[in-house]
């Protein structure tokens, strides 16, 4: 309600503004006040005054009358729809917040509410006024308590406060929310089902309702992998649900040991820890070294992810921000300080909104030049990445540690054997939850021993921790999910190019189509839902700069060539109907987020040949099963063989395996060179059958 532009010409009229500095004016109007929200302290001052108070109550209730004006059901439906808003018959707040003017409306009710409380709260006896009159020409100060009415000498609590006067605490929150509605950065949690037997389907809150997926970070679809799966079942039917505590207190078991085991050897480091999450891994590290070391100085990439930036804040640490994958402007910054400072950058190997990957060569020759420490966030790398699924790091030797195999032994001068500390999910790539870090034996005993994100939380679930380590040992042992990943992310982006649709330009597997507006981007992935039963979540600020907004498409080895149709058929139409930009807009524009200034074409890291590894990949067509590497399979069943024992086969498999074992003896010549054996993915009780251009 107020201009600070406009404020100067009326200092001469109002004695408050004529004694008051612009610099307190300014602060004045963009904080909240405690007592109501809904306004800044400014207005709320402002309604002490006669002629201001009794302004703002007429331009508030204008402003409510105004929005009491409804046009019929039909054209507001209308309305709605236009804008993808699809509200349902019981209407939550959050439906409200979905409607432009149901939410404008709503902010103007709680205005004049906070108004009309802070006016009355205001109100004083004669005597009171006249024994403090003075200053202001029209009105001064009361000396009644603040948010107190003055009525025959007893005092009354104004309207919606407490009569203790205690912090309005509700009145805080739906303040604090009204402001996420008004920069369009509120966050919608839509109800998906992804279902287990029909990946990549889910179904909505109508059990009947299914849509495809094409957001979700269960890169590969090992969420439900039946070996995966099995293990879980298996380790569940054995130890139970629980852990029984943290990590010293019963919850430290053989399983949680050997996942450990498994990521030092997947990332061929000395040792690993567990978390619950790799957030909590970032934070519980990067705070913890912060604190030790001894005036830590960070480096941290402008793009880094909210956990990093959460743990480098509560370490307490000076922080340096370089501008994204900028190494000129990292270097500047690293020769300010001492050689003997202690240092470290912090930065990310896939940015999972731009898709961008971090140049971890460039970093690890600048931290050896000037003494830092390396710290790579591989989240949504491992798994995805290398000719193991150890992420980026190892993707850039690939030939190196395709030779080395299981092998845990560091590869000397390797960029993984470079990098000090890594850190990755369990929750993405390799579908089950949780986070680690990896690297030297010290560093990860220290981490253990002072950070608390680690000693003080109850630890991952057995069968949990079972069925990670299942999905790393397959992955470990099979490239083609992550190779007809790639094949199918190269065909989107393609086929989204072809027709002037704006995918945000990188390296890697993610897809940022560029909407560049919050409310558009909103509308886009509604429509995508409820017109196509299609699912992808809008990006919007903060995760994303405001006119980078963005939807997120990720695609899986299981989308099928016909979901493929669909999906580029449906996000054409959307764009259409919603007039948005599309690549040769944004060049007229001067572009945006690297779309429409001539960096469309950015080299995969994947090359044809690594793809070409798992013996030329294919998509999938509708009704055709995904295939199960057995052989992959019975590695998992063996490492779990002393604390699960074997798996016994039914009669119905062993007369299978038989008749297969024949069937492949005559077969062997036909076959390729490194030829594998695979079953329909599903069940693990099913006939297996040869090698097919499907997976690898």
């Amino acid at each position: 309600m107020e201009r600070l532009a406009n404020l100067s010409r009326f200092k001469k009229v109002c004695p408050f503004l004529g004694r008051t500095q612009t610099q307190t004016l300014r602060s004045l109007s963009s904080l909240s006040s405690p007592r109501y929200p809904a306004l800044s302290q400014l207005t709320e001052t402002a309604t002490k005054c006669p002629i201001m108070g009794a302004a703002l109550q007429m331009r508030s209730s204008q402003m409510v009358a105004g929005y009491a004006s409804v046009a019929a059901q039909a054209d507001v439906q209308k309305i709605h729809h236009s804008k993808g808003i699809f509200p349902g018959d019981n209407i939550s707040d959050a439906d409200i917040a979905k409607c432009p003017h149901a939410s404008a409306a709503r902010a103007a009710a709680r205005m004049a509410e906070d108004l009309a409380a802070a006016t009355i709260a205001k109100t004083v006896n004669p005597v009171a006024e006249k024994a403090t009159a003075g200053g202001c020409p029209f009105h001064k100060a009361t000396a009644a308590a603040p948010g107190v009415v003055v009525d025959n000498g007893v005092h009354q609590a104004a309207p919606g406060e407490s009569t203790t006067g205690s912090f309005e605490y509700d009145q805080f929150y739906a303040a604090e929310l009204e402001k996420k509605h008004k920069d369009q950065s509120y966050r919608y949690f839509n109800n998906i089902n992804r279902l287990a037997k029909k990946f990549p389907v889910a179904h909505t809150v109508n059990v009947k309702d299914e849509v495809e997926v094409w957001c979700a970070n269960d890169y590969l679809g090992m969420g439900n992998n039946p070996i995966v799966i099995e293990t879980m079942h298996r380790t569940l039917d054995k130890y139970g649900a629980g852990a029984g505590g943290t990590r010293n207190i019963a919850g430290n078991s053989a399983m949680h040991l050997g996942l450990e085991k498994e990521l030092a050897s997947l990332h061929r480091k000395p040792a690993a820890l567990v978390f619950s999450s790799c957030y909590v891994a970032n934070d519980a590290t990067l705070s913890t070294l912060g604190a030790k070391l001894p005036g830590l100085v960070y480096f941290s990439d402008a793009s880094n992810h909210a956990s990093m930036i959460q743990g480098i804040r509560h370490s307490g640490a000076k922080k340096v921000i370089f501008k994204h994958n900028d190494m000129e402007d990292l270097e500047s910054k690293l020769k300010m300080w001492p050689r003997d400072t202690p240092k470290i950058i912090a930065f990310e190997s896939v940015y999972s909104m731009c898709g961008s990957i971090g140049p971890i060569k460039d970093i690890c020759d600048l931290a050896k030049k000037y003494g830092a420490l390396t710290f790579l966030d591989e989240v949504h790398a491992v798994g995805l990445y290398g000719p193991r699924g150890a992420g980026v790091a190892e993707h850039l030797d690939f030939e190196a540690h395709q030779r080395a195999g299981s092998d845990p032994e560091a590869i000397q001068d390797s960029v993984v054997d470079r990098v000090d500390m890594i850190t990755g999910t369990l929750g993405k790539a390799y579908g089950t939850v949780g986070g680690y870090v990896a690297g030297s034996r010290d560093l990860i005993d220290m981490i253990r021993s002072y950070a608390p994100g680690f000693i003080f939380t109850t630890s991952l679930p057995p069968a949990i921790v079972a069925g990670a380590r299942a999905s790393i040992i397959y992955q470990k042992h099979h490239i083609g999910d992550r190779a007809l990943k790639q094949f199918n992310v190269r065909k989107v982006k393609e086929r989204l190019a072809a027709l002037d649709i704006p995918v945000i330009p990188g390296p890697s597997h993610i897809i940022p189509v560029l909407v560049g507006d919050a409310g558009l981007a909103k509308a886009a992935s509604d429509k995508l839902l409820h017109e196509h039963s299609i699912y992808v979540q809008a990006i919007n600020y903060p995760t994303v700069a405001v006119g980078e907004e963005r939807l997120r498409i990720t695609v899986t080895p299981r989308h099928t060539a016909e979901q493929i149709d669909g999906l580029v058929a449906a996000v054409d139409t959307v764009f259409k109907e919603l007039d948005i930009n599309r690549i040769s807009h944004w060049a007229k524009l001067g572009g945006r987020a690297n779309v429409g200034v001539g960096k469309d074409n950015v080299e995969p890291i994947w090359t044809e040949s690594q793809i070409n590894t798992a013996g030329m990949p294919q998509t999938l067509h509708d009704g055709q099963a995904a295939l199960l590497n057995t052989a992959a399979v019975e590695v998992v069943r063996k490492e779990f063989e002393i604390l699960l024992g074997s798996v016994e086969p039914s009669n119905k498999r062993k007369a299978e395996a038989t008749l297969f074992t024949g069937a492949v003896k005559l077969a062997a010549e036909a076959l390729p060179r490194h030829s594998r054996v695979y079953a329909p993915v599903g069940s693990l009780e099913v006939p297996v059958s040869a090698q097919v251009p499907v997976a690898a």
